[in-house]
């Protein structure tokens, strides 16, 4: 376990993503009043059923809207150093997440990859350059440098709180999806980070990057699927608004995953997909932790 300290408790925040990469947008976009009324409707269930052992969990989900990622900021804010870690940070938008991590007085500990991503470039080596002591993390399968690599069942401690790496292969060979700790102190319900293994009603593709849709589709139903309904699931894109699901609601109106696997295996293979238009740029570049020339 990367451990980091003790905490005490303090009180917990949710809060709608905040969007500020506005440039040609090529995704969804809201006005700020639009996103705020939607974020809320759409992590009600976070409100009104967190317990109080969430209390300490300051929760930020951020935008990058040309490649509609999401980056997702986790902090133990009742820790006397308030340690921040990020997950999927993008190269264009590490300057506004940098200004909300001292904004709200957090210490960044650790840059975090679900995978390498062939959409956009990480800001992993961006942070690292400009906040001293942050350690890039990663899957040790996916072949990728970092400063830390994560395999099934590693356990990423930020204050008393902490990530369980689950691997979820199949959108790419080292996908894991990261999952908050389990026991009465800790968080509730449960928050999973999914990456591209899982998205809302759908999923990552699995054409490239040592992509398998067999291999995903079981990473998705033993690694996911078994988690408790409540499970809220947080993806690592939305094109359509979206901002948040659960176990249970994926169980039932997921478009493809709800399927037998051999119509899984069909629908994946006949998706016809263009390339990533990325991805001769991106690979390169998060393969060596997004260092850039």
């Amino acid at each position: 376990m990367l451990n980091l300290g003790f905490i005490r408790s303090s009180a917990c925040r949710f809060s709608h993503f905040i969007i500020s990469h506005s440039s040609s947008p090529s995704c969804f976009s809201f006005s700020p009043k639009q996103t705020i009324t939607f974020g809320l409707r759409s992590q009600m269930g976070s409100f009104t059923t967190l317990s109080q052992s969430s209390s300490r969990l300051l929760f930020r989900q951020l935008f990058e809207n040309e490649s509609c990622t999401y980056t997702y900021l986790l902090a133990d804010s009742s820790h006397p150093d308030k340690p921040a870690l990020l997950i999927d940070p993008v190269d264009r938008t590490v300057d506004r997440d940098l200004n909300l991590v001292r904004e709200l007085g957090l210490k960044l500990i650790y840059a975090m990859n679900t995978h390498v991503h062939a959409d956009h470039i990480t800001g992993t080596s961006l942070i690292k350059g400009k906040v001293p002591g942050v350690k890039s993390v990663i899957s040790k399968a996916s072949g990728s440098k970092a400063d830390v690599f994560v395999e099934p069942g590693d356990k990423i401690s930020f204050g008393n709180l902490f990530l369980e790496v689950r691997a979820t292969p199949g959108h790419t060979v080292g996908c894991v999806t990261y999952v908050t700790g389990d026991g009465p102190d800790q968080p509730q319900p449960r928050m999973a980070f999914t990456g591209d293994a899982l998205l809302i009603r759908g999923c990552g593709r699995t054409d490239f990057q040592g992509g398998s849709s067999e291999q995903l589709y079981k990473s998705v139903h033993s690694q996911i699927f078994t988690l408790p309904k409540e499970t809220l699931l947080y993806p690592g894109h939305d094109y359509k608004g979206y901002t948040v699901t659960t176990v249970g609601e994926e169980m039932i109106y997921n478009l493809r995953l709800t399927k037998d696997e051999e119509t899984f295996r069909s629908i994946m293979q006949n998706l016809n997909l263009a390339y990533p238009d990325m991805i001769d740029v991106a690979l390169p570049a998060n393969m060596v932790c997004g260092l850039q020339d």
